[in-house]
């Protein structure tokens, strides 16, 4: 089978944006691809943190990711393996400065950091493309889930691979590739001219383990229409409503209240009403399972603890191999 990688951040609540947009895919994709998904939470410092929350988070985001369907044995904690950092640094003489200067999330990123901390911009934040090159690299990956936003970060892990083989004068690493598959772009139900997100704030992302009341809340009052939408189209709330209906798998539903809404008799409280219920049947599925898991915690701990060793020891085999080839001094094992 062909491997597959993809990692997430532990930043807070994973909310249906997330899901529709990329975990759902993970879990699908783990019947026909060789998967490992990691929580980076190496990553999560390079913007201003608190230790004991990146802790939590990291620990939350496992449990969530277990709740909706990820397999415990395809799950890494990056801190847990050490390697993807010794390996960045192998990297990080592979790769030019300048690349990384033109890295477009480096620029957007650096202008926040700069304006909540008072100038300081962390190194890391320049330097975290690599270290994501090393996350793919590691697990000689053959395809990489990416939206068309990550996709330059890609270009950097091929482009780094490229050089290393062509230094080291052997195809060492796979040149990883896009996995590019129809995932829905959730918006914002508060504001649907930008995509749900935590970083807009609460009213902008709704929690996938949120509570049912809050959930039909935020579908009740969610935007139809701004009053600017050209005649004849289809508002961007409306439109999400419907995104959202499909990404749910009511597809009967959904092609119902189109119908309705294309020879003009749709109501707007039965459209919302019944995305509300479809996404509460997902959250009240997924919250049962992570509280079961809640309650065997240490045991599930221990079970990601144990999937990240047997983990390593695939990136170990990668640094070993590495280090022979780049004329390292080694330590066998």
């Amino acid at each position: 089978m062909k491997k597959v990688l993809s990692c997430i951040q532990p930043t807070g609540d994973m909310h249906f944006g997330n899901y529709f947009g990329a975990v759902k895919n993970w879990v699908d994709l783990q019947s026909d691809y060789n998967c490992v998904y990691g929580v980076v939470d190496y990553h999560s410092m390079t913007m201003p943190y608190k230790p004991k929350k990146l802790r939590e988070n990291t620990w939350s985001l496992i449990f969530n990711l277990l709740a909706v369907g990820i397999k415990p044995e395809n799950l890494f904690i990056q801190s847990l393996i050490p390697e993807h950092a010794e390996l960045c640094w192998i990297f990080n003489c592979f790769t030019s400065y300048g690349h990384l200067q033109r890295m477009t999330q480096f620029k957007d990123k650096s202008s926040q950091s700069s304006e909540k901390d008072s100038g300081f911009i962390s190194a890391g934040l320049l330097d975290y493309p690599v270290l994501q090159a090393a996350d793919i690299l590691i697990y000689h990956a053959d395809y990489v889930p990416v939206g068309k936003d990550q996709e330059q970060h890609l270009e950097l892990s091929r482009a780094i691979a490229q050089r290393f083989n062509n230094q080291v004068g052997k195809e060492y690493f796979v040149l990883p590739e896009c996995l590019f598959t129809e995932t829905p772009k959730i918006l914002s139900t508060a504001d649907p001219s930008r995509k749900m997100s935590k970083s807009a704030g609460e009213k902008h992302y709704i929690n996938v383990f949120a509570e049912e009341a809050r959930i039909r809340k935020q579908i009740k009052s969610a935007v139809t229409d701004t009053g600017d939408t050209p005649k004849g189209e289809i508002s961007a709330g409306i439109k999400n409503l419907f995104e959202l209906l499909k990404a749910c798998g009511k597809s009967e539903a959904h092609d119902s209240l189109l119908a309705d809404y294309t020879n003009g008799s749709l109501k707007y409280v039965d459209l919302k009403e019944t995305v509300a219920n479809a996404l509460v049947e997902l959250n009240t599925q997924f919250s049962n399972k992570r509280n079961e898991l809640m309650s065997n915690k240490k045991e599930i701990k221990n079970q990601i603890k144990q999937s990240s060793f047997e983990i390593r020891q695939r990136a170990q085999q990668t640094v070993k191999e590495v280090k022979d080839l780049t004329g390292l001094v080694n330590v066998r094992f």
